[in-house]
């Protein structure tokens, strides 16, 4: 193709920059990592995409064949040279062999093709990348891509129609490709392949142009005139018709500068081309891609050379990360010092809240401390009752228990020390577990602590992490001591003169208003109950029955005996019918009446005629029990006193559980969390900064070093794609093309550019 020679090729200097990036990301295998732009050929099998590749190059270079021929993609760079310069192509896989015939070429394509895709028509998504040197072509880079095919041959997986549609999307998706549509003039072009896909990955159809292909072959009587204006299926950037080499001046070996002097006299002499001979042919395809193309890079660069950049100082970042080699003690040992220093400041900050990585989407290091302390350990002894699992009975023995032989005048001490020393004991457990929670948060900080510059040195990780758990085990010890000590000195003295004790006075005025209160509320058929003589209790028919037999053994205690009973019945029914008279003195009262029945009875002689009466009624007691239980009925004395048990329970718990709250934290803190913080470091160095460890503790796991030297060509591509972009002229930046600015493209106007109305879907084709 001849290119004319009064000017700088269009756009040559942008072309040949990305042309020079896609190089450099070619070769460190980066290819996905920056989208650059450039140009996917699309098309089904046998539509002409391999002609129109061959045309612009003006040579013969890719393999042929009925069947499928393009089984890798091939990134195809036109570098325009000067006319004296010979016509050569280099191979990015053949580095330093340059090829100047070009048989050879295709050759090399074909080997290349069979060394990765197998011989037997097998496709394969990895590029092939060649550079074309020639004075008869424009700056542009391709990218021919597998045809669409249907039906798998040879070794085709029965799935190739959707591999290759998967393989083709990947590149015409990415926004900065742009994408050349072949279709062939003697098919449906509603039904075409090439702008179906097309469609689906530039619905706006901002980034497609349309080749329509064997223009010289359609059926008489018909045209492509509505085709190439865009009348059919429109697109922004337009259509190109182009007539390709038939499969017969190929094999007679017509050449295609020859099949370009054809094309464009077809295009003339046609009575419906002929208006469109200006727009049409191989060489105005030319231009408009390296126009596109250009027009096309220009407006992604400054997005290219920021994505460059953050991609820069990424890399940068993740290079330092891996660190270099020391073989040196000195070198070593500052390593390691280096590390751990960092490791205790990172575990310390962690701690405080002060970490520079700090989540906003969960709580984490101290603050989840904290939680475990306010919400789960406090909230926690909050939420018990002291006297939840002390039922009535429990107390009633107690107190019965206590007062041995006697009944008791006043609330006993010893039970509720007893029953107030078993409730504090129940908080030694949660603050023990509270204990190992924020123990087991100190291990999930640890773990968490420079978890990527410690990924080089596994052995080294390792040994930390043994250190780390051992001093937090050893600080573990002493916070459940001193928790045991806290617990063990609430219970050792029970301080009832704290001010914020109720104390007992206050207990038993306040249990009697409660036993009180309760009383009067019971139903008027329970006190007639209580007032019937055979409801009696067993103690009170007992008295009774004593009396009667005084009675009956002499006269002169009949009075007595009924005088007796009558003053039991009294107390009987005074203590059994509770009136609103009774109150504290009650509990001093009862015991008079029983002593009058019992010194009558002793008063007598021993020779008295009760004797006989005595003797021949001789009343046997039960056996006591084995286990004997409270009653379950109590008087109104031991319900005071029960009731006033619980409200000291309750008392003194409250005052103790603030206490726990307040000191269990405190121990933790001070034993284990603190003492962490503070010693860490020094713990670090006193086991791991030592001679003999230093090359064991800095081994490297292999995949490493293949990351650190992988990054090391990444980070250098990068910069010299950065420098390359900075030493691009300013004038490449702007409108100078190199030829007029008043050849249109199509593309919208981006910075300053002229916009294009010439393959616009609104052009008439008396404008073109």
């Amino acid at each position: 193709m001849a290119v004319p020679n009064d000017g700088a090729p269009l756009g040559s200097t942008v072309i040949q920059l990305v042309n020079k990036l896609q190089d450099i990301f070619s070769r460190v295998g980066s290819q996905s990592t920056i989208d650059l732009p450039q140009v996917a050929v699309v098309g089904s099998q046998s539509s002409g995409k391999s002609s129109v590749l061959e045309a612009l190059v003006g040579r013969d270079f890719l393999p042929r064949g009925n069947e499928i021929c393009t089984r890798r993609p091939l990134v195809l760079q036109l570098v325009h040279t000067p006319s004296s310069q010979t016509e050569s192509a280099e191979f990015l896989h053949l580095p330093g062999r340059t090829f100047y015939d070009f048989s050879q070429i295709r050759s090399e394509i074909q080997a290349e093709t069979d060394r990765e895709a197998g011989g037997n028509k097998g496709v394969s998504d990895k590029q092939i990348r060649l550079k074309i040197f020639s004075p008869n072509v424009l700056d542009i880079t391709l990218v021919d891509l597998p045809g669409l095919t249907k039906v798998p041959v040879g070794d085709q997986p029965s799935d190739i129609e959707a591999r290759i549609r998967t393989m083709i999307m990947s590149y015409i998706k990415v926004p900065t490709c742009l994408i050349l549509a072949v279709t062939p003039a003697n098919s449906d072009l509603a039904n075409s392949d090439a702008l179906q896909m097309a469609g689906t990955a530039d619905p706006d159809g901002h980034r497609t142009i349309g080749v329509i292909t064997k223009l010289d072959i359609m059926d008489r009587g018909t045209d492509a005139r509505n085709l190439l204006l865009g009348k059919v299926i429109p697109l922004r950037l337009g259509y190109v018709g182009v007539v390709n080499r038939s499969q017969e001046d190929i094999l007679m070996n017509r050449s295609i500068k020859d099949a370009l002097v054809a094309e464009e006299k077809f295009f003339r002499s046609h009575p419906i081309y002929s208006g469109l001979a200006d727009s049409c042919g191989v060489p105005q395809l030319a231009k408009k891609l390296n126009k596109i193309l250009a027009q096309h890079i220009k407006a992604v660069l400054p997005g290219l050379k920021a994505r460059i950049s953050t991609s820069l100082v990424t890399l940068a970042k993740e290079h330092q990360s891996y660190g270099e080699i020391s073989e040196s003690k000195a070198g070593q040992g500052a390593v390691i010092l280096n590390i751990l220093s960092k490791y205790s400041d990172a575990f310390t900050s962690m701690v405080d809240g002060k970490n520079e990585a700090m989540s906003t989407s969960e709580l984490s290091g101290g603050a989840r401390i904290n939680y475990i302390f306010q919400s789960i350990f406090v909230g926690s002894l909050e939420e018990v009752d002291p006297c939840e699992d002390l039922t009535d009975d429990d107390i009633r023995t107690a107190i019965q228990n206590a007062t041995g032989p006697k009944a008791a005048l006043f609330v006993p001490d010893v039970p509720f020390e007893v029953l107030v020393r078993r409730q504090i004991s129940r908080l030694l457990d949660p603050s023990l577990q509270c204990a190992r929670f924020i123990y087991d948060e100190l291990m999930k900080i640890s773990h968490r602590c420079m978890v990527n510059d410690l990924q080089r040195f596994p052995f080294l990780r390792k040994r930390m992490d043994e250190v780390i758990g051992n001093f937090l085990r050893e600080g573990l010890e002493p916070s459940e001591i001193m928790i045991h000590h806290i617990i063990e000195m609430e219970m050792d003295y029970i301080n009832t003169s704290h001010p914020n004790f109720i104390g007992g006075s206050k207990a038993l005025e306040a249990a009697a208003q409660q036993t009180k209160s309760s009383t009067v509320s019971l139903p008027v058929s329970k006190l007639k109950d209580a007032v019937e003589p055979d409801k009696g209790s067993a103690s009170e028919r007992s008295v009774k029955s004593r009396a009667i037999l005084a009675r009956h053994a002499n006269g002169g205690m009949v009075d007595h005996g009924v005088r007796a009973a009558s003053d039991i019945d009294k107390v009987v029914h005074s203590g059994s019918t509770g009136g609103s008279s009774w109150g504290i003195s009650s509990i001093f009262g009862g015991g008079d009446n029983r002593v009058t029945v019992k010194e009558n009875t002793n008063s007598k002689p021993h020779n008295d005629p009760v004797q006989s009466v005595q003797s021949s009624s001789i009343i046997h007691l039960r056996e006591p029990p084995a286990v004997l239980r409270s009653s379950e009925r109590s008087s109104d004395t031991l319900a005071v006193q029960i009731t006033a048990t619980k409200l000291l329970l309750r008392s003194y718990y409250e005052i103790v559980r603030k206490n726990v709250e307040d000191f269990v934290p405190k121990a933790i803190m001070h034993f284990l969390v603190n003492n962490t913080k503070r010693e860490l470091h020094n713990v670090f160095i006193a086991n791991l900064y030592r001679d003999d460890l230093f090359e064991e503790m800095l081994q490297e796991p292999a995949e490493i070093a293949v990351k650190r030297k992988r990054c090391r060509e990444l980070l250098r591509a990068y910069q010299q794609a950065y420098r390359d972009l900075d030493e691009l002229p300013l004038e490449a930046e702007t409108v100078e093309w190199g030829h007029s600015s008043s050849e249109t493209t199509g593309l919208p106007k981006i910075r300053g550019l002229p916009t294009s109305s010439m393959y616009s879907t609104s052009s008439s084709g008396d404008n073109i």
